[in-house]
């Protein structure tokens, strides 16, 4: 996500109630551990919106004030929270007025990650649903979006990250971000190949799968050079790739996907992989768009 001299802060976006703060908890951890700066972001709509006039009701504006009330006092709270736990990391919480998924993306300018939460029990409604700000951001957002459920899932020791590699220029992308954050946590990494038969017959299956272990070896290549503490496993593997990914990823730290891709992610747009594995995955997932 970030060189070691980087500075871009970590961008939460933060939920009013308190007992949903597993996503900025995850965020300030990273900012802890990657010694940058933590942004709280907390967008309130605009009570504005739909009216012809050119006054704006008195009644309006009290509920612009009672807004920008409340959403101080979350970001108060929330930098004492941060503060309880990581003492050390610098926090710059903001208030800022207008759509969320358009807040967060201009923050996802010069942020390292912007990072978000979902109810496990409704995550369909929280990713899916039409107040939902991941899908949208994930399709626009210049940096790497991080959707951390509710409630912590269970993770296994030894430690690992899982991260799909399909040999396109995003799932590159995404292998980067996947050993750098197993480097941060000492993780072991799991590189997998999913491929999925089509309806036709396969003639030479085993063709098939020399190319998705040349595409594995080619693309781990050059960055096991760069992380050399990383324990590294890539595997090739047959299935749905929704299903295989969130499969193999159900007791790890993260799943590492890129926004799009091709070959054995036939078809692999926003909508498709990157959804599904939202929808299934229990762990935080980390969506990385392709650079520039």
């Amino acid at each position: 996500m970030s060189g070691p001299s980087d500075r871009r802060p970590i961008v939460v976006g933060v939920e009013a109630d308190p007992t949903r703060w597993m996503a900025l908890a995850w965020a300030a951890e990273e900012a802890a551990r990657r010694h940058i700066p933590l942004r709280p972001v907390r967008a309130e709509g605009v009570p504005t919106r739909g009216t012809r006039g050119r006054e704006v009701p008195p009644s309006w504006e009290g509920w612009n004030e009672e807004l920008h009330r409340s959403g101080k006092q979350v970001l108060e709270q929330t930098v004492d929270f941060v503060a309880a736990r990581h003492p050390e990391v610098e926090v710059d919480a903001v208030l800022v007025e207008g759509d969320p998924v358009w807040a967060l993306r201009e923050e996802s300018r010069a942020a390292t990650a912007v990072v978000l939460g979902s109810r496990h029990l409704s995550r369909s409604q929280e990713v899916f649903g039409s107040a939902s700000v991941a899908l949208p951001l994930m399709a626009h957002a210049h940096c790497p979006v991080v959707i951390v459920p509710e409630p912590e899932h269970i993770t296994q020791e030894p430690a690992y990250f899982v991260v799909g590699v399909d040999g396109s220029e995003h799932s590159a992308a995404a292998v980067d971000v996947a050993f750098e954050e197993a480097a941060l946590r000492g993780a072991e990494l799991r590189a997998l190949y999913v491929w999925q038969p089509g309806p036709l017959r396969v003639f030479d299956e085993h063709e098939v799968q020399q190319e998705g272990r040349r595409l594995l070896s080619e693309i781990v290549a050059g960055r096991r050079g760069r992380y050399p503490e990383v324990d590294l496993r890539h595997e090739l593997l047959i299935g749905h790739p929704v299903q295989v990914l969130t499969e193999a990823a159900t007791h790890a730290l993260g799943l590492v996907v890129g926004t799009r891709g091709r070959g054995g992610f036939t078809g692999m747009l926003l909508g498709s992989v990157s959804q599904g594995v939202l929808h299934h995955a229990r762990c935080p997932v980390i969506a990385v768009p392709t650079r520039g």
